[in-house]
């Protein structure tokens, strides 16, 4: 299973577009659109658990592309347990 971080989404994304987005790849496992609290619009970033062969379709087609009427590129990069630790960070 890969967890998959995904930024700059538009302000009318939602659970939905982006899971139909990611399920053109595979099986999509989990999925979180962070949202603003008072206006329910998408703050830019979520998360998406694949399979790992699938995340890494999905990774490789969707990352850099165009997403609705904004002209920022889509960004999903996979998280990388080592930067969950904390902690002080060694040299």
């Amino acid at each position: 299973m890969k967890k998959m971080f995904i930024g700059n989404l538009p302000p009318e994304a939602s659970e939905e577009t982006v899971r139909a987005m990611f399920s053109a790849f595979g099986t999509v496992r989990s999925i979180s659109v962070s949202s603003d609290i008072f206006t329910g619009k998408c703050r830019g970033f979520g998360e998406v658990e694949m399979e790992g062969h699938e995340a890494r379709a999905a990774q490789a087609a969707l990352d850099g592309n165009l997403v609705g009427s904004s002209d920022r590129s889509l960004r999903v990069r996979f998280e990388d347990p080592r930067d969950l630790r904390g902690g002080r960070k060694r040299r």
